[in-house]
């Protein structure tokens, strides 16, 4: 570092906050393009159209576990059979949040006792990932959850570190995690990895997979996709049938506020939910499932066809990041690296020196609204301090070549603070 370095870094900073500008890559939404595709998701019924599957979408029959025809579509996503999944309404964290209530007060099925009363008054523990999803994180400390954290590595989870801790303690009951081009990094779980993570001889009998399977169709290019894993099926051949809850929806394939939320396990398993979902709910919005359905099968390409064409939207987005990120910042990691996911939602970025907060810090200033430092952390509490969460869906892509270009100059001048004050 010399002092020339630290001038540099910061004439460019201030001519990059004179320009005045608000940009905002901290979520990870879809921008009005992506929903402009599903407009078609507001006519797709008429008048006439009252019933489907011999049901009237217009009144209380139906039962829990959605309509046969969403039913159907959505089994064919995950790749399992119709009876192995439950359709639901917009959000599949919702989903979540209910079948981790319902362990925790019944139990899952083969659970000696549930999990909010295991013996000695201990905490129930799951394990998560790092970096991970914020949403996760916050759900599993509300509800009680003592987390437990293994790294994700480029191929998913590490699966040796969460069989040893599933192996030596009864009261880790799980693991909650994304498997297909995770949030942040993007990274995805082997098909390797996922047989063993399916097969770990786990203290607890009731030992759970929640698999947030929210990216499963979100690729980039119809080139050098991520293959999704099946832990339904690999659960079963493993000798553990009810092992694996996975869950998905339709939040960034339609509408982010007017989805689905849908969930796969075994049919053990879809029968001890829908007990539960019976008791607190006459069904799911089958108009809006009928409404799915129809504009879905009537897309070109189907399902299919509709995520090709948000994969061309977003991934010069994801380019531009990756380009204005080499072109300002180099490749050799001398202030950052950062992964280049072939799918999902994110880009993790961590910073050569622990200035993280810093650089989210220089870029509020500067107009640039990032997503918190440590949010990728339970707590927000990033030991590192340099984690970065990047979400480049959501502006055009103008917008995302001028935010990065900020972006990098914060990290510049924020890694050359550092160094000049740590000799």
């Amino acid at each position: 570092m010399t002092t020339d370095a630290l001038t540099q870094a910061r004439a460019a900073y201030d001519a990059f906050r004179a320009r005045g500008l608000k940009l905002n890559m901290q979520r990870g939404q879809p921008s009005d393009a992506d929903f402009d595709l599903s407009n078609g998701l507001l006519s797709a019924l008429g008048e006439a159209d009252t019933h489907l599957d011999g049901l009237d979408l217009r009144n209380y029959p139906g039962g829990v576990t959605g309509l046969p025809s969403a039913r159907a579509l959505f089994a064919q996503y995950l790749d399992v059979k119709a009876e192995n999944v439950i359709v639901w309404n917009n959000s599949s964290l919702e989903l979540q949040a209910m079948v981790l209530t319902f362990a925790l007060l019944h139990g899952l099925r083969g659970s000696a006792q549930p999990w909010a009363r295991l013996p000695g008054g201990a905490p129930p523990k799951m394990i998560v990932t790092l970096p991970g999803y914020d949403r996760h994180f916050l759900l599993l400390q509300t509800l009680g959850f003592e987390l437990l954290s293994v790294p994700m590595q480029p191929d998913g989870p590490d699966v040796a570190a969460i069989a040893r801790l599933a192996a030596e303690d009864e009261t880790v009951k799980g693991v909650l995690f994304v498997p297909t081009y995770s949030n942040p990094g993007g990274e995805s779980i082997s098909a390797g990895k996922a047989r063993q993570l399916a097969g770990i001889q786990a203290a607890a009998s009731d030992f759970t997979i929640f698999a947030d399977d929210a990216y499963r169709a979100h690729h980039l290019s119809d080139d050098g996709q991520d293959t999704p894993v099946n832990f339904v099926v690999l659960c079963r051949d493993a000798g553990f049938p009810d092992r694996a809850f996975v869950f998905a929806s339709t939040s960034k394939v339609t509408f982010a506020s007017g989805g689905l939320g849908f969930v796969a396990s075994s049919e053990d398993n879809i029968k001890w939910l829908s007990r539960f979902l019976n008791a607190q709910s006459i069904g799911p919005n089958k108009v809006e499932q009928a409404r799915h359905v129809r504009f879905l099968q009537a897309y070109p390409g189907g399902l299919e066809g509709l995520m090709r064409d948000h994969g061309r939207l977003i991934a010069p987005k994801f380019a531009a990041v990756d380009e204005t990120l080499r072109r300002e910042l180099g490749e050799s990691g001398e202030y950052a690296t950062w992964t280049s996911p072939r799918g999902g939602y994110f880009i993790s970025l961590d910073t050569a020196e622990p200035v993280a907060a810093r650089v989210v810090e220089l870029a509020e200033a500067a107009g640039v609204s990032l997503t918190p430092a440590g949010a990728t952390y339970p707590g927000g509490q990033d030991a590192t301090g340099r984690n970065i969460r990047l979400a480049p869906t959501r502006p055009p892509l103008d917008e995302v070549y001028t935010a990065m270009q900020g972006v990098a100059a914060c990290i510049r001048l924020a890694t050359e603070e550092y160094r000049a004050a740590h000799g």
